[in-house]
């Protein structure tokens, strides 16, 4: 009897034994969940932060496409001298003639003119009906660094110093016989997490017009043959003649610290 007692006080005891070690299971998972939760607030995002912190400084001028003017130049004048002598027929002498000859004396001869040339602009000729299509081109024009945060200071340099932010100079112009519209670019720069950066919306480009950028960023990605690209129209809103000018890419030294 004490035999089967005790197998049966086992038995009974072993659901609770479950039941106590199922219950510290979940309390454990929901602590070690607590506890991610409370990690992930607050390095997660600093963690994010450090690799999408670099900062992009731009600067831009717009220049319209040259419209030739229309200048008439007059022919030089001159003025020519004209002697004013007449010639007259001698008169004959008869008995009622007091002189012996009647003439005229000269007319004094004006002075010769100032000669004068000018040239008078009539304006800007029309421009020719826009028809066909846009194309964007990108022209990669220097690289170089920001002395400063500013884009005006731009340093041209096939080297960037270290601790200095690279920067690039490029012109986006469109060639083609039509406007653009709204368009947008972007580029690939070298920064530690290989950052695309994505231009708001750009004024619209008149056949000849162009824009000139000047380009910085920090957070550089040291290396001595480091890539960065330009691409416009790189999401293809704007149809355009060609495509295969969107694209300029060039290398530039970054020295490490």
């Amino acid at each position: 009897m004490d035999g089967t007692n005790t197998l049966g006080t086992k038995l009974a005891s072993r659901p609770a034994a479950l039941h106590s070690l199922a219950a510290v299971g979940f309390v454990t998972l929901v602590s070690l969940g607590v506890w991610l939760a409370v990690y992930s607030t607050r390095f997660v995002p600093q963690a994010v932060g450090s690799i999408g912190s670099a900062a992009v400084y731009l600067g831009s001028i717009f220049k319209p496409a040259p419209h030739a003017s229309i200048s008439v130049v007059p022919a030089a004048s001159t003025t020519i001298p004209f002697d004013g002598a007449t010639t007259t027929a001698p008169v004959a002498a008869t008995a009622a003639t007091t002189t012996d000859e009647r003439a005229k004396a000269p007319a004094s001869a004006p002075s010769a003119g100032k000669e004068t040339a000018s040239a008078s602009p009539l304006g800007g000729a029309s421009p020719a009906a826009l028809s066909g299509l846009p194309d964007l081109v990108t022209h990669i024009d220097a690289v170089g660094y920001l002395a400063t945060s500013s884009a005006d200071s731009f340093v041209a340099s096939s080297t960037v110093p270290a601790g200095s932010r690279p920067a690039v100079r490029f012109t986006i112009k469109n060639i083609g016989s039509n406007a653009t519209g709204s368009w947008r670019w972007s580029a690939s720069i070298p920064t530690s997490s290989d950052s695309i950066y994505q231009s708001a919306a750009q004024q619209s480009l008149n056949p000849g017009d162009y824009i000139e950028y000047t380009l910085g960023f920090d957070q550089a990605n040291p290396g001595t043959s480091q890539m960065i690209s330009v691409t416009a129209n790189f999401d293809h809103a704007v149809t355009e003649s060609a495509t295969n000018n969107d694209s300029a890419s060039v290398q530039i030294k970054i020295l490490g610290s």
